[in-house]
This record gives C-alpha cells, sequence and structure tokens, in this order.
C-alpha cells in the first residue's frame, strides 16, 4: 500500500485541499458513495468525508456481514500559517485515506470484500495548536462531539481509530501499536485475532498502547487523556480499538516533518487485513461471552461514555 500512501500524502500536503477535493480524487479511481460534509467551529471549518464500500454480503447489499469501520483521528493536517506542511497529527487522515484509496483499487480490479466497509476522517489544512504535557498538541475547528456525530457511524459492528499516538512517554518504539479492545466503558483484553493480524502484517511482536480509564471518557471532562485514539468509544457500543502510530521519542502533533510514510502504510495494511477477516467473521474483536459475564458481575460501565455529573 505504499503507492497509495504516497500518493494521498501529496494530494493532502496542499495548504488549499479540502474534502471535495479528495472526494473527487478517490471517484476519479472508482470509489463511489462518498459523502462530504462542511462544519463551521469557533476557530474555523473541517470537511468531514466519508465513504462506503458496499460487500459481496454486506448490509448494503441485503447481507449479513458484519461492517468495519475505519476512523482517521487528528485535530488537522496542518497548522498553516503557524506551521507550512503537514504535521504529525495527520497520520490518521493520510491512513484511513490511504485505506480508502486502496479500497477503490481493488474493487476497480474485482477484488470485493465479503462485508461494507465505512471509512471516515476530517481535512482541514490550517488547525489550531493546542498545549499539552510533554509536547503540545493539534486543536481542531470543530469539538469531539461534532467530530463523533460526523465520523463515527451506526452501521459500524466494529471501529478501527487510527490516530498519531507520539507525544506521550509510555510508548518509546516507532512503529504501530493496538490498543486494548473498549466497548461500553469497558476496557477488554487484546485481541488475541488482531495480535495474530498485527503479526502478520508487521514481521514484528505485536505491541500494545496502553490506556487508562480517563483515555476512554469523552473530551471536555477536565480529564488528562493520552490523545482521542479512543474518542469513537465514547459515541457508540460497538467494539472500539485503536490503531497508533508510534515514535521512540515525544513528538509534537504539530511538528512537521514527522510524517512517516512506512509507518502509515504497516497501519494501513494492518487495517485491510482487520477488514478482510472481520468482514468475514474470522476475526474477533471481545470475547462476546466473557462480556456478558462482566456486565452480569459488575453492571454496566456505560457512565463513562458520558460527560459525567455536573
Amino acid at each position: 500500500m505504499l503507492k497509495q500512501v504516497l500518493e494521498i500524502y501529496e494530494l493532502l500536503d496542499d495548504p488549499s485541499i479540502n474534502g471535495r477535493t479528495v472526494s473527487e480524487y478517490l471517484k476519479s479511481r472508482g470509489a463511489e458513495q462518498i459523502e462530504v460534509k462542511t462544519i463551521q467551529g469557533k476557530s474555523g471549518a473541517t470537511d468531514f468525508i466519508k465513504i462506503l464500500f458496499p460487500g459481496s454480503g454486506g448490509k448494503k447489499k441485503a447481507g449479513d456481514a458484519p461492517t468495519l469501520g475505519i476512523i482517521g483521528r487528528l485535530g488537522g493536517i496542518g497548522a498553516r500559517p503557524e506551521r507550512i506542511g503537514m504535521v504529525s497529527d495527520a497520520d490518521g487522515a493520510v491512513a484511513a485515506m490511504s485505506c480508502a484509496l486502496k479500497l477503490a483499487d481493488m474493487n476497480r480490479k474485482g477484488d470485493i470484500l465479503k462485508g461494507d466497509v465505512i471509512i471516515a476522517t476530517h481535512i482541514c489544512p490550517n488547525a489550531p495548536t493546542q498545549p499539552h504535557d510533554p509536547v503540545p498538541f493539534m486543536s481542531s475547528p470543530v469539538n469531539m462531539q461534532d467530530m463523533n456525530q460526523w465520523e463515527v457511524d451506526a452501521e459500524m459492528d466494529a471501529i478501527l481509530s487510527i490516530d498519531a499516538t507520539k507525544g506521550n512517554r509510555v510508548v518509546n518504539f516507532k512503529g504501530i501499536a493496538i490498543s486494548p479492545t473498549v466497548k461500553e466503558g469497558y476496557i477488554l483484553r487484546v485481541s488475541e485475532d488482531l495480535l495474530d493480524l498485527v503479526e502478520w502484517t508487521t514481521a514484528k511482536p505485536p505491541r500494545v498502547l496502553p490506556i487508562t480509564m480517563q483515555d476512554i471518557t469523552p473530551y471536555g471532562n477536565g480529564l488528562f487523556h493520552v490523545n482521542s485514539i479512543l474518542q469513537p468509544c465514547t459515541a457508540i457500543n460497538s467494539p472500539v480499538v485503536g490503531v497508533a502510530v508510534t515514535a521512540e521519542t515525544a513528538v509534537p502533533g504539530c511538528a512537521t516533518g514527522a510524517c512517516h510514510e512506512i509507518d502509515v502504510e504497516v497501519a494501513c495494511v494492518f487495517c485491510l487485513e482487520v477488514a478482510k477477516a472481520f468482514t468475514e467473521e474470522k476475526c474477533r474483536f471481545y470475547n462476546e461471552d466473557e462480556f456478558a459475564r462482566l456486565v452480569q458481575l459488575y453492571g454496566p460501565m456505560n457512565a463513562l461514555q458520558t460527560p459525567g455529573k455536573p
């Protein structure tokens, strides 16, 4: 998929890029069902883009194969005029759109997945920055509630959330890591099926992103979050797994020259292999019986999907 990653990187590295330009590019390669929506926020606007790839036995064709969601999480792909060029935070959008471009190329050649795949992200080349410890983050012109509204789709039976996760000191390696599965306020065990796919696609031992209870609560509650990688879990009851693009050192989200195409490509290949296996029901994000037993023993944890008490 490196070819698609390089194409998308060049497409997005443009101060005038917008969602409609990305949509037209994907349509020229065969993608058909694309939705673009411009949302105005307090500090600017961004274009949300969502692409549906119907599967041979997916819901859009009256089938029963499960639907996978792939979400590119980020504040913005650029911080213009403060910074010139693509920022580290762009990894989520680059990866999501690269997955879309690869699926479009595959579909055109006749390689159709069993179930539907929905890919979503947003395109903003001039997002604001914000302070964060240990290094500055990218902010966004719109709030997290808007992001979840436009990126999370009720049809998604499971979600992979891709995000640059470099502004911390808890992951000290370059490549990708996956998080434990999060569902309805519970942090569940890491999926063995997903660990297999990480090993096969990276040819390395799997790395796991450590997460805390704070990380799976909604933004805006005053608590520390490692980043926004798991925010989709606050807006849906389907299982969510973070796909973190990582670094050996703490890299600011607003740093330019910090997007590494090879690492993004690895994340994309992993997501594509999960899409194949999950829609064929050969990959589980969590153990349904064990989750049901957790809820039976300890009750629902959905309160962690809410802003909490006043």
